[in-house]
């Protein structure tokens, strides 16, 4: 039998609170938290001893089964053993929302989940709370399994988690590594290469290694050129004259995009041909979009959301954040440049658009033809209401929502801009990097700035360095020692 004893926290819905409601699931804890219709009982679902609680906390029958929460179709692997074709469509259609869908029990579920079923109820909860604290229960690297070649990025934080469970991961994986720095000692690439290869090397042998290790950097200096001399890696070249932020269309973007399986070839082209579209010919849409949001930014609109209805446009909008911040945040001067997926962060953020500090300018990347049609089906009883919709087209109701979206921020005082893309393509996608490269260039000079360097990024290094007593930093650590 199993006995409670009940410690009850109260924390608030923060970054904070979601990290400790994370950590006591891995304990095997129970954690209450929001859904979109209830406050549920929540556990980690590959624990039987924790669900078990659930069962004894609420007084419910053990032939009940429990409901699996996910963020999305990434996470189903070892939870269930199949996805129909049926359950492919639900999730399309209405997910995330409150949509439980049955599906074979996968390998991973606590059979006390499921009251010895061979099935198990899947849920993918839209409530942002439920969303964060699923997130930051998974497994860093719980989407990768069984899918073939994949391109995993590290040297881009200094998680201690997160390496570990890529190192985890990684120990009975065949992969190689490209390590992409200029100067072969910005901190965080840096560490992560120190980790993987000296993995890589453990596994397969220096030689071996050298072989499996390809590295982009300067043509002829820097302790990453030193080292891939020395060790005879395969190198490709960062341009002198072109800055980190800049170097999606240079080996820094093509190689791994390449690895990945896209054509680079044709990402390269539609490159060109934005460059003739806004260079060679009289129009120049980036420079049309330039003017805008500098225009906009004199009016007293200091903050520029990018705003995507597709959700594969979620690292664009990341790439673009870093593109226009480093690029003309200086001297006091700036349009602070942030990203918001919709719909999603319609739930999230919708009010402050609407309703919050005048400031916002918004700019909507609006993707004309999807690569699939997913219908929504009819329904004998409605009991959603949704049989209106019955018949169309996802997308449909996706234009409908992006429309109604900017009619509604317009009227409620943020100026509007679209970018329209006819579908995602890597031809597409190589235009929109471009047209947003020139632009960025274009805009930053109207501001009064140098668009190409960053000497802001500097403070926070020297101030790390100074706390971990680097050397070369002695009265720089004593300096900052005395304010903390």
């Amino acid at each position: 039998m199993i006995r409670m004893s009940i410690n009850t926290e109260v924390r608030p819905a923060d970054a904070e609170g979601i990290a400790r409601a994370a950590e006591l699931l891995r304990q095997g804890e129970l954690v209450a938290l929001p859904t979109e219709t209830v406050y549920g009982i929540a556990a980690d679902a590959r624990n039987g001893e924790a669900v078990s609680k659930i069962f004894v906390a609420k007084g419910r029958p053990q032939d009940n089964p429990l409901i699996v929460h996910v963020t999305g179709p990434e996470m189903l692997h070892g939870l269930v053993s199949e996805v129909p074709e049926r359950a492919q469509l639900l999730m399309a259609a209405f997910c995330p929302g409150p949509l439980t869908i049955i599906m074979p029990r996968g390998p991973e579920v606590a059979a006390e989940c499921c009251a010895g079923l061979d099935t198990v109820g899947i849920r993918m909860p839209s409530h942002p709370v439920a969303r964060a604290v699923i997130e930051a229960l998974a497994d860093s690297f719980h989407n990768y399994e069984n899918t073939g070649m994949k391109v995993i990025f590290a040297g881009h934080n200094i998680g201690e988690d997160y390496y570990h469970e890529l190192i985890h991961y990684l120990q009975n994986k065949e992969f190689g590594i490209c390590v992409i720095s200029k100067s072969g000692t910005t901190t965080e690439p840096a560490i992560a290469f120190r980790l993987l290869k000296e993995l890589l090397e453990a596994k397969v042998g220096k030689e071996e290694a050298g072989k499996r290790i390809v590295a982009i950097t300067d043509a002829s200096k820097g302790a990453l050129r030193t080292l891939a001399d020395q060790e005879g890696y395969k190198t490709f070249v960062i341009p002198d004259n072109v800055g980190g932020r800049f170097s999606v269309l240079t080996p820094v973007g093509l190689l791994p995009i390449a690895i990945a399986g896209f054509d680079i070839k044709e990402l390269v082209q539609g490159a060109i041909e934005m460059r003739k579209a806004c260079i060679d010919d009289e129009k120049s849409i980036a420079l049309e979009y330039a003017v805008a949001r500098t225009a906009l930014y004199r009016k007293g609109y200091a903050v520029e959301l990018l705003a995507n209805f597709n959700p594969k446009l979620h690292y664009i909008t990341e790439w673009w954040k870093q593109l226009y911040g480093e690029s003309e945040g200086k001297a006091n001067k700036g349009i602070f440049p942030a990203g918001v997926d919709f719909t999603t962060d319609l739930h999230s953020m919708g009010q402050y658009i609407q309703q919050g500090v005048r400031m916002l300018m918004e700019t909507v990347i609006s993707v004309g033809k999807p690569h699939y049609q997913v219908q929504i089906p009819s329904d004998a009883a409605n009991l959603d209401k949704l049989n209106f919709l019955a018949g169309k087209r996802v997308d449909e109701v996706n234009k409908m929502a992006e429309l109604g979206t900017q009619i509604a921020h317009v009227d409620g005082g943020v100026p509007n801009m679209k970018v329209c893309m006819p579908a995602l393509t890597a031809q597409y996608i190589g235009q929109l990097f471009y047209f947003f490269e020139l632009a960025c260039g274009i805009s930053g000079s109207m501001l009064g700035v140098n668009p190409f360097d960053q000497p802001g990024v500097e403070a926070y290094k020297n101030n790390m360095f100074a706390l971990l007593d680097k050397p070369g930093y002695e009265e720089a650590s004593k300096a900052i020692k005395a304010k903390i």
